[in-house]
């Protein structure tokens, strides 16, 4: 059993990136094989609406025709047995490296049918983290939540199954002296990261449990 989470965030040791590492460590737990990829140190780019992987009798119909340094996760990550994707949010969505991952990822597997036919063979376990600054009341003012129901929406059409994990009002800065940020009282999120976050890194863990007992 393999399980692998994927970083879209650019930094490696920080919000998104501890959480996904706290939910492989829970994969780890219940027996799966880990992996963390951070998506930043890859030279990719998003859908360029080749068409080929919709093309009747196409060599590559249901998969990415196109090979670039994304070319050996997507393979990976449609090999595995539990895939955890983690991103902030910026802008109410993924960030731009996850949205083109996520494009070349699940747009393969879509067919343009009217029963939106799904190429993917099996079901396998999925599950998306976010990390943001927005506390949880807002997430309908900005319309975050549909964002987020969107993207679960079609990994669970194309996957079977999505969980999702989100961590709100995180700290972004060791340091907010260094920065225009009077929008939030650095205290406050300081506070909130030595209270909270570690509640969110327990889900987290949980998850990974979860997801590995059921793929196993």
């Amino acid at each position: 059993m393999r399980a692998i989470a994927v970083n879209g965030s650019p930094r490696k040791e920080w919000n998104t990136a501890t959480l996904l590492q706290n939910a492989l460590s829970g994969c780890s737990a219940a027996g799966a094989e880990t992996e963390i990829v951070h998506l930043y140190d890859l030279a990719y780019k998003g859908c360029i609406s080749c068409f080929a992987c919709k093309r009747i009798g196409g060599k590559s119909y249901g998969r990415c025709e196109v090979r670039d340094g994304i070319t050996p996760l997507l393979e990976r990550a449609a090999a595995a047995d539990v895939l955890i994707l983690g991103s902030p949010v910026y802008f109410h969505t993924e960030t731009g490296e996850m949205r083109s991952f996520m494009e070349r990822l699940l747009f393969p597997y879509l067919a343009y049918t009217p029963e939106r036919t799904v190429l993917f063979p099996r079901k396998i376990q999925t599950a998306l983290i976010y990390t943001m600054n927005a506390p949880e009341e807002e997430m309908p003012v900005v319309h975050q939540d549909s964002s987020v129901a969107a993207s679960r929406g079609i990994m669970t059409h194309i996957f079977g199954s999505c969980e999702v994990v989100l961590s709100h009002e995180t700290y972004q800065f060791d340091d907010y002296s260094k920065y225009v940020t009077t929008r939030w009282d650095p205290e406050v999120k300081a506070r909130r990261r030595r209270e909270v976050f570690p509640q969110d890194c327990r889900r987290a863990y949980e998850l990974g449990t979860r997801l590995a007992e059921a793929a196993g």
